[in-house]
């Protein structure tokens, strides 16, 4: 199955519209100013999407499509969001009325979030009868993904008032086979479905042995907690990492393809990581060794992250000398997205999370960010018979 990658732009493009639909219905039913913060088209498994929404309380709506585009598309508010609507629409309501308000917004909302593509197909898409949801992880997620074995597109949209109040997320998981026939599978440069699957599934066996690495240098166990494959329009990219303070370091690589590697700690995890390989007390300041050691670790983690690809890749990757970082996550990012925007709209941003092994505090972020053009390059000579072949041996590494 193919899928043409100018396609998948527009229907990213088709969903933030959507949202942004669906943000002014909300702002007119309530009176409270939103807007879309986010939205990323994004390939990963069942199993990382349902992490994302587990130990949360979220309600909303899930409805079935059928027709131009078949899947589900589900609504979700967290618990504040929803008691700030039902006190809007059903004040001093009962149980029933608070619920059936949810419902009433989330029906209003979804309908206006698939308009814009029904428009874009010229085509109907008829959507169910909305069913009220609420619970986290699976309980909230559509019914389709739950039993799936094999990787999904899901089209995400985070929507956020200004008092923080009031926010929603959309997701839309469309069926594989009709999403790939609405991704023009005959255009010239259309990359097969399973290649996006291997380069996925090769930056989580690029993650996994990252965190070897840093077991090896720290002996802190670590293992990958999520992993997936995003789709975003390249200055959204701040906003995707988030405005939490990190420590860590950026790199560029260089070779097919190039781009970035961004590795980043919360400050209790860099202070875990760093002591480990230099005891001795931070004052709030990073020391010259301390900037030292996490730099190092950044380099070995680098190093086990994209070796991978070049076998895989049979190319050549290098990376240069890691530079420290110590900053919130989008202005981290800025400067780096700031250069690639020179060249391109949007990117394809690998995003994994490694976590210790149990109870401990550690905690780290990896984004890469590959030239677009160089990734569809080296994509359409993917060999997917390749894709076992990103072992690297560690007396390489170290």
């Amino acid at each position: 199955m193919q899928i043409d990658i100018d396609s998948l732009e527009t229907y990213s493009r088709l969903a933030r519209e959507g949202a942004q639909s669906a943000a002014e219905s909300l702002s007119g039913l309530t009176g409270i100013d939103t807007r879309v913060e986010v939205t990323n088209v994004s390939l990963m498994s069942p199993s990382d999407l349902e992490y994302e929404y587990l130990g949360g309380d979220f309600s909303g709506v899930r409805i079935e499509l059928d027709g131009a585009l078949d899947g589900e598309t589900v609504l979700t508010f967290d618990e504040a969001a929803r008691e700030t609507i039902a006190d809007v629409l059903a004040p001093g309501a009962g149980p029933e009325m608070r619920r059936s308000s949810i419902e009433e917004v989330g029906n209003i909302l979804t309908s206006g979030f698939i308009d814009g593509w029904a428009d874009h197909l010229d085509a109907i898409i008829d959507i169910s009868t909305p069913t009220y949801i609420q619970g986290a992880g699976t309980d909230v997620l559509p019914a389709g993904t739950a039993d799936a074995d094999e990787q999904v597109f899901v089209f995400r949209s985070s929507v956020e008032s200004a008092s923080g109040s009031l926010d929603f997320h959309i997701l839309l998981v469309p069926e594989r086979e009709s999403l790939v026939e609405a991704l023009d599978p005959t255009a010239d440069d259309a990359i097969p479905f399973e290649k996006l699957e291997v380069f996925n599934e090769m930056t989580k066996s690029g993650a996994e042995r990252a965190a070897d690495n840093v077991t090896t240098m720290t002996g802190l166990e670590t293992d990958v907690e999520v992993n997936r494959m995003r789709f975003v329009p390249i200055d959204e990219v701040p906003a995707t990492v988030g405005e939490q303070r990190y420590v860590g370091t950026v790199m560029e690589y260089t070779g097919k393809p190039s781009g970035y590697l961004v590795i980043l700690f919360d400050r209790p995890s860099a202070e875990a990581v760093v002591d480990a390989l230099v005891p001795m007390e931070t004052d709030g300041e990073w020391s010259e060794m301390e900037q030292s050691a996490m730099k190092e670790l950044g380099n070995i983690m680098t190093s086990g992250f994209i070796d991978g690809w070049a076998n895989v890749l049979e190319s050549s990757i290098d990376h240069s000398p890691p530079t420290f970082v110590s900053d919130m996550g989008s202005s981290i990012m800025s400067p780096v997205v700031g250069r690639m925007a020179r060249t391109q709209e949007y990117a394809f941003l690998l995003d994994s999370t490694i976590r210790t092994d149990g109870d401990g505090v550690f905690r780290c972020e990896l984004f890469a960010l590959p030239d677009e053009a160089e990734l569809r390059e080296v994509l359409d000579g993917l060999l997917v018979e390749r894709a076992d072949r990103t072992h690297v041996d560690p007396d390489e590494v170290f």
